[in-house]
């Protein structure tokens, strides 16, 4: 997600993670890969209310695959990770299906390299990053002309540009119908629905640096506090109310993935709710 790591900068990072008390969410589907550990006891996770609970340490989601979770009695620690970058694309190589749980001796793995006392050390975390998720990383495959449009969107997003299909298209080089098809090939999300995961994520970020529902609503780029309310609860199963709520029991840091330049930007919630939605 996009988040401020300091007055006027802003980063592009491989991943969010966060970590604190349990929580729960209702039904919901985002464009990143979900990682979702219990650091002590177990977690339920499933896709829907025809499906069965899966009780589990960890699990992974594919992007898009719609998912609700109880884990209001685990502490638990939770990655947003950008299906476009190559920690996403080594993750995304890993799920088979919509929702996978990770493998009793990973888990153990993991829940040594980060700790398991009742707050989690930064640098356990970051460590845990580089060595068991980053080790893996692959070069996601995106069209060039598509790379040019995604480089146009995150630079504007916000900004009151016009981000229509005609604009973009001519950023590619190419006609509207044939960037339709290769955003899609390269991406596996459509274009109209990216953008709009685009400015969820602009709202986070806004509402984590202290704008109102309504600001960060103008600020992302939607009709209005109510269209950006029905969407973070259609996508995160949670609301913007919610996640201000949260914002000053959070903060976050920084590091390069040396292999690619990118970020890894880790957010740590020092106390929340045990029923709040994540």
């Amino acid at each position: 997600m996009l988040i401020g790591l300091m007055p006027g900068a802003l980063a592009w990072p491989a991943a969010m993670i966060v970590w604190g008390p349990g929580y729960t969410s209702t039904l919901h589907r985002h464009h990143c890969v979900h990682l979702l550990m219990a650091v002590h006891g177990t977690l339920r996770i499933r896709g829907g209310a025809r499906q069965h609970w899966l009780r589990c340490g960890a699990a992974l989601v594919r992007p898009d695959a719609a998912h609700e979770v109880d884990a209001r009695d685990a502490t638990v620690l939770i990655a947003f990770v950008e299906p476009e970058s190559p920690l996403g694309a080594a993750l995304s190589a890993r799920i088979e299906r919509a929702i996978m749980p990770v493998p009793a001796p990973e888990l153990a793995h993991w829940r040594r390299a980060i700790g398991r006392g009742p707050t989690l050390s930064r640098p356990c975390v970051e460590a845990w990053v580089r060595e068991r998720l980053l080790c893996e990383r692959r070069l996601p495959k995106i069209h060039p002309r598509v790379n040019r449009v995604l480089r146009y969107l995150r630079e504007r997003l916000g900004s009151g540009e016009d981000l229509s299909l005609t604009t973009l298209a001519g950023i590619a080089g190419l006609s509207e119908p044939r960037l339709m098809h290769v955003f899609t090939e390269s991406l596996g999300i459509a274009l109209r629905p990216y953008i709009l995961w685009l400015r969820v994520q602009q709202g986070c970020r806004e509402l984590a640096n202290g704008a109102s529902v309504t600001e960060a609503a103008m600020r992302a780029g939607f009709s209005d506090a109510a269209h950006m309310s029905r969407t973070f609860r259609r996508m995160l199963g949670t609301t913007p109310r919610e996640i201000a709520a949260r914002r000053k029991v959070a903060h976050g840091t920084a590091i390069d993935d040396p292999g690619t330049g990118a970020q890894v930007a880790l957010a740590r919630v020092r106390k929340a709710s045990p029923n709040s939605k994540a």
